[in-house]
């Protein structure tokens, strides 16, 4: 088609807009994440949540509320709201309302509304019709999950050096001089002549008896009584406490583990936030219960074989639990279930095969797996 076809195909479209009357309308997009380790950031424990309440709040200059509403978060966490005609949503904001996880139908403990409202950001625009988005907002449980990491211990301050002034120099004055008197002459007499005393010369003393030297008598040496030896008691080991086993830690570097390694009992303690009993819809969601059943597990879903929707089943359950275990895969885990529910929805055998080709593409890397213990 030449560019003149394409002008006039535009001005037929725009005129046709201008004589029907299309009313506009704005619509509101984002996510809801339950923030599990309550460090108000988002990190590898957290998860999409639904049934929770978002308002959209939209205030003037002056604070005012002019316009508000509220939706529910579906199954993936995600909400969507309409706004007829062709509001201005330029200063509204997105927040978890502070009952959001009280309702019913809420599929998660997480009932607190944490970090601070998000700004609506203009993503499309045409004819009136107005796309906003939000960044993910947070909510969290009453209790942080066990396996947290610990955060940082806060810095201490030293307290602030007040400069120590010296005191204020008083002059001292000089005691007045008084004249020393020197102590009177007292003459000194000589000591008197001390006499010797007599001399007195005793009888000299008669010499003394010789006694014969008689020998020390011999004591018999009884030697002690001889006790029977006593063995000491055999020395007891102190009792054994075996700590519970704490799960380990997610790689820093990628990490990507094929569904037989997934299978293995070794390596059971790398499974986290789905077990092998979790079922696929609870996992991948309504669009997957809906293709596979309400029954299937993760565990059978690493068997499926010989057919497109078992083979993407099998390397999109593997991805799954790459990206919970892995900083560095390929993948995160909203992209992994995303993909997986995009390819169910499209119906077509192509988009299931390549979508399933990427995941294995994905799942060959480098496996960092040790022997558990």
């Amino acid at each position: 088609m030449d560019p003149n076809h394409n002008l006039l195909f535009v001005s037929f479209l725009v005129l046709c807009l201008a004589v029907n009357g299309v009313t506009g309308y704005a619509t509101v997009t984002g996510t809801v994440f339950c923030d599990q380790c309550k460090d108000g950031e988002r990190s590898l424990f957290d998860f999409p949540v639904s049934g929770i309440k978002v308002s959209v709040t939209c205030a003037d200059g002056n604070g005012q509320v002019y316009m508000s509403r509220e939706e529910t978060t579906n199954w993936l966490g995600g909400y969507v709201m309409r706004f007829d005609g062709t509001p201005d949503l330029s200063n509204c904001y997105a927040q978890v309302s502070d009952n959001g996880g009280q309702q019913q139908g809420s599929s998660s403990s997480c009932s607190i509304a944490s970090g601070p409202p998000q700004r609506l950001k203009l993503i499309f625009s045409f004819f009136g019709i107005e796309t906003f988005a939000t960044d993910a907002l947070l909510a969290q449980p009453d209790q942080p999950m066990s396996s947290c990491p610990k955060p940082p211990p806060a810095p201490v301050m030293p307290p602030p050096q007040v400069p120590v002034m010296p005191p204020p120099q008083v002059p001292v004055k000089p005691p007045p001089q008084v004249p020393v008197m020197p102590p009177p002459q007292v003459p000194v007499m000589p000591p008197p002549q001390a006499t010797p005393p007599p001399h007195f010369k005793l009888p000299p003393l008669p010499p003394i008896p010789q006694f014969p030297v008689m020998p020390p008598p011999q004591v018999p040496v009884v030697p002690p009584p001889q006790d029977p030896e006593m063995s000491p008691p055999p020395a007891t080991s102190p009792p054994q406490f075996k700590l519970p086993y704490l799960p380990p830690m997610p790689f820093l570097e990628p990490s990507a583990c094929s569904h037989q390694l997934w299978m293995r009992p070794e390596y059971r303690c790398y499974w986290r936030a789905i077990g092998p009993d979790t079922k696929v819809a609870v996992a991948f969601g309504l669009v997957a219960g809906r293709r596979y059943g309400t029954d299937m597990t993760v565990r059978e879903a690493l068997d499926g074989r010989g057919e497109a929707y078992k083979t993407l089943l099998r390397e999109a359950t593997t991805a799954l639990l790459n990206s919970y275990n892995s900083l560095g895969f390929t993948y995160n885990s909203i992209e992994v279930i995303t993909h997986t529910n995009l390819a169910l929805l499209g119906g077509s055998q192509h988009d299931v095969l390549m979508t399933a080709i990427r995941f294995i593409k994905a799942n060959s890397g480098t496996c960092r797996f040790t022997v558990c213990k």
